[in-house]
This record gives C-alpha cells, sequence and structure tokens, in this order.
C-alpha cells in the first residue's frame, strides 16, 4: 500500500506532463501574421533525405560573415566538417537547433578550428552578412573556446548556391510568402573532408558522444548507416485557420492517445500488485515463489 502511494503522486504528475505538452503544441502564438499556403501533402515532403557518400560541390560560391566572398570548399582543410543549415532571423527551431549543438560541441574533446569545421548557411538569400556576424558572436561566445572564430562560419549566398548545397546534403525546405517563414527539417549534417555526406542527425539535440564518434569516423572517409527519420518540422501556426494542418494535428493526438495509454497500463499494472499483495522486488532478491500471503519468499541479501 505504501509503495502504491508512493507511485501515484509519479502517474498523476506523468499524466498531466503529457496532457501538457499536448496542449502546448496547440497553443496560439501571437507572432504570426497571416495563413500558411502549404499543405499538408506538401509538409509531409519537407524533411531530411539520407544521402549519405553524396558529394556537395566545395567550389558553390558564399558571403562569410564579414561580406568576403569565398567558396564552400574553403572550410574543408583536411578537417571534417559539422555543415547546418537553417535560417538567422528564423523566430522557431532554428535557434535550438544551434543551442542544442553549440552545447554538445562544448563537451567534446575535439576542439572546434582544430579537429573539425562547423558551417552554417542561411536559406534566406535575403539574409545579409551583418546578420550572420551577429549570430556569430553570440554562439562563438557560448562556446567559450578559444580559436573558434577560425573554426566556425556562418554564410549567405545566392538562390542557386543553396538549392545546390540543399539537394545534393539531401534538405528539402519550402517558403511560405504568406506568413514569410520557411519549413525545413531540423538536424545537422557531417561531411567528410573531402566533402561527401557521413552522418546525420535529427532533432535539436545531439549525443556529445555520437557526434565525437561521428566527427573522428568522418575525419577517416568513413560513411554511417542511415539513422531513424525524425519527424520535426521547424514550422509556424495557422491563425486565420485556428488550427495547425491536419496532419500535424493527428500526429499530436496520436501521439497523445499513445503516451496516455502507456501511462494508463503502469496504472493498472500497479492496482493490480496491491490487490494481490506482491511485494515489489528488491535489490539482491533472489527468487519470489508466490504473494506474499500463503507462500515463501526467498531472499537472498546483498
Amino acid at each position: 500500500m505504501k509503495r502504491y502511494n508512493t507511485l501515484l503522486p509519479t502517474w498523476r504528475f506523468l499524466v498531466s506532463s503529457s496532457m501538457l505538452c499536448c496542449c502546448t503544441c496547440v497553443a496560439k502564438p501571437g507572432s504570426a501574421t497571416g495563413a500558411s499556403a502549404l499543405s499538408d501533402t506538401a509538409l509531409v515532403q519537407i524533411s531530411f533525405e539520407q544521402k549519405l557518400n553524396s558529394q556537395v560541390s566545395l567550389d558553390l560560391p558564399f558571403r562569410d560573415e564579414s561580406g568576403r566572398a569565398v567558396r564552400l570548399g574553403d572550410y574543408f582543410r583536411h578537417q571534417p566538417v559539422i555543415l547546418v543549415l537553417g535560417y538567422y532571423g528564423c523566430p522557431m527551431l532554428c535557434t535550438l537547433v544551434l543551442n542544442g549543438l553549440v552545447e554538445s560541441l562544448q563537451d567534446l574533446k575535439l576542439d572546434m578550428g582544430k579537429q573539425f569545421q562547423v558551417v552554417n548557411v542561411s536559406i534566406d538569400l535575403t539574409e545579409k552578412p551583418e546578420l550572420a556576424a551577429a549570430k556569430k558572436r553570440t554562439y562563438l561566445k557560448r562556446y567559450g573556446r578559444h580559436g573558434a572564430a577560425e573554426g566556425w562560419h556562418f554564410l549567405t549566398g545566392d538562390v542557386a548556391a543553396i538549392r545546390t548545397l540543399a539537394d545534393q546534403a539531401g534538405f528539402h525546405y519550402a517558403y511560405d510568402p504568406s506568413i514569410r517563414q520557411f519549413a525545413h527539417p531540423s538536424g545537422i549534417i557531417v561531411l567528410t573532408p573531402g566533402g561527401r555526406v557521413a552522418r546525420y542527425y535529427f532533432g535539436i539535440n545531439f549525443a556529445p558522444r555520437e557526434l565525437d564518434a561521428a566527427l573522428r569516423q568522418a575525419s577517416g572517409n568513413r560513411i554511417s548507416s542511415p539513422v531513424q527519420q525524425l519527424w520535426l518540422l521547424c514550422f509556424h501556426y495557422s491563425p486565420l485557420k485556428g488550427k495547425y494542418g491536419n496532419l500535424v494535428m493527428a500526429i499530436v493526438r496520436v501521439s497523445g492517445v499513445a503516451t496516455l495509454a502507456g501511462l494508463a497500463g503502469a496504472i493498472v499494472l500497479a492496482s493490480q500488485r496491491k490487490r494481490n499483495n506482491w511485494p515489489t522486488p528488491r535489490v539482491g532478491a533472489a527468487a519470489v515463489t508466490g504473494p506474499a500471503t500463503g507462500s515463501s519468499v526467498k531472499e537472498t541479501r546483498a
């Protein structure tokens, strides 16, 4: 009984939290200014296409954060490269992707600029080097290691170079002029020193140990296997429709129901344990031969 009473507040907290998450997904933000023109069908096509071992064009022209004309290949100096596609004025997940990346980089033993490079490329052709420079200052300060300025680059470019790089890297996105935002997947890409796609990471959090291993493998020109896709789009809510798209809402509802069903099952299991008066196994327990009443319980002390 004591064990059950101890678990009950935990179940209530988890249920409340899962319901809060579902509600948060459909909360109405105040920053959007129009309805989305992208259909649910179009949104499904926006994702990472895992083009492992695909070669990116190293002669693509861009401008760095100082406004200087550069080539993509300028950053492939016998070191692996982390490629981050997004845009600097993004009001949604782009910032979370960069936050997650810098937190992982802080935990790496490898030093940016010495053992690997990071290249951010804006998919918004209207963004200028001044905005890229401001973004670079922000994240260099967060990273906090000496010499990182030579290893982290924030580029802007024209539509031809951006589209070519995005296509070669398997980064599918679309622009919605009605709300002046890009819909795009969230994640990062690790490339070999020669510019071949070696590994994809999806989402906004990147395990430092896995990222370290991917960089070391890429430095030896080794290509990883495909990873499970995470459907997490950087896109906005449609205030005129008063809801997200039907596809997005269906995914939210299914996820919420699945979470609550799992928690309900756990609560039922705990309730049955309490009614049958089965003891909770303790560390060092060797065997439990039956219920606490009428059967013997053998225990080996640790």
